[in-house]
């Protein structure tokens, strides 16, 4: 049984207060005119806005010299992505062509994160990046002890002059907070293990939550960097939590998927359906919680309870995060498809066969999706 950590009243008292003056959202309407970070907004909860037909057309490809599993983030008309080329790519949103590229000090499998006319990535090198969006040019880096696979997350801090920190893990174990401006190091919150995913931010806590292979989820405030809480989630979290309504929802390598109040400190409920474990980050409504399983399988569940509602087969593991938008369900497989199915029973209402493995997330803007691939390229569809 997973042991949970209570959190102090003291510690929740002062979350609420800070939670009046803690603004994150760059986008309250991710979907529509862009998406800026991996899974749309800093709570990682995975919904875009806006009309998305099931009639799609392959609009454009780029190519890049290696896989492609970061996730793309698209802001003024330009998609961000990076590769295990070494470089991190700029496309013309309409044409699909080249912008700029810049060249890091390794691989990239981080997600871009687009702030106030900066792109943000980590490589596998260790270092984190900001760059200017117009041409690429580097404003500051940072060095980490190890590499940075997570795509980075951001917050106002309400006690610094309204300032904006950038939030990133590393393979280090630490989870850094930087000025979003200067790169200068705010605070650093050291774990027991790797972290791999995005840490999540609840805005009306003033929290940021985040797994690793320590099998923990650890609950930081975002001012100080200093513990809420943390709970054993019995098993490695190596995809990102989804956090909403002082909830946080995320699956791990043994196999079950939780739901966790924050506030309260309790596990409300857990999901276990076969032996396979879970990479997959949710998207999670008012209603559903949707992620992907390597059993093969997209899984929805009902957010209150955790009760299967449906789920959907395809023929290779399930790493993609999947996105809603207007009733349906977009998500990527290692069978090489692009799938989009029906939010209300899992039915297909579409699927594209690109061919190579596919876990990188899609980004859905203006009725039009990106997603990268194995196969080096990033492809954009939109509607006939």
């Amino acid at each position: 049984m997973t042991k949970i950590q209570r959190i102090p009243v003291f510690a929740a008292v002062l979350a609420f207060t800070l939670a009046s003056l803690t603004q994150v959202s760059a986008n309250s309407k991710p979907g529509i005119g862009s998406w800026p970070m991996f899974r749309g907004q800093p709570g990682l909860t995975g919904i875009a806005y806006g009309k998305l037909s099931a009639k799609l057309k392959l609009k454009w490809t780029y190519k890049t010299k290696a896989e492609v599993k970061s996730s793309p983030a698209v802001v003024d008309g330009r998609v961000f992505v990076g590769s295990f080329d070494e470089h991190l790519h700029a496309i013309d949103f309409k044409t699909g062509k080249g912008a700029w590229k810049y060249k890091t000090d390794g691989t990239i499998e981080s997600s871009p994160l687009v702030l106030d006319g900066l792109v943000y990535a980590g490589c596998d090198f260790g270092k984190v990046y900001a760059l200017d969006a117009k041409n690429g040019n580097k404003v500051w880096d940072y060095q980490t002890d190890d590499k940075v696979i997570g795509a980075p997350n951001w917050v106002k801090n309400p006690k610094k002059g309204g300032n904006k920190a950038v939030l990133v893990g590393s393979h280090d174990f630490l989870l850094y907070s930087f000025d979003a401006k200067t790169g200068k190091t705010n605070w650093t919150y050291e774990t027991g293990n790797y972290i791999n995913g995005s840490p999540a931010i609840d805005p009306k806590l003033a929290v940021t939550a985040f797994g690793g292979c320590d099998a923990i989820l650890h609950v930081i405030n975002v001012e100080t960097g200093e513990k809420v809480t943390e709970i054993e989630a019995g098993a490695y979290v190596a995809g990102s939590a989804a956090l909403t309504d002082g909830q946080a929802f995320f699956g791990h390598y043994e196999n079950e998927y939780q739901r966790i109040d924050l506030v309260k400190g309790t596990n409300i409920w857990s999901y276990r359906d076969r032996n396979f474990p879970y990479f997959s980050s949710p998207a999670v409504t008012k209603d559903v919680v949707i992620f992907g399983g390597r059993d093969k399988r997209l899984h929805c569940v009902k957010r209150e309870t955790g009760e299967k509602i449906w789920t959907f087969s395809t023929r290779g593991r399930i790493d993609s995060s999947p996105v809603i938008c207007d009733g349906k369900v977009v998500f990527a497989s290692e069978d090489g498809r692009l799938y989009i199915v029906s939010l209300k029973d899992g039915e297909e209402l579409w699927n594209f066969e690109i061919g190579e493995s596919i876990t990188s997330s899609p980004a859905i803007v203006d009725g039009h999706i990106v997603i990268g691939a194995d196969d080096g390229s990033v492809y954009c569809f939109g509607p006939k």
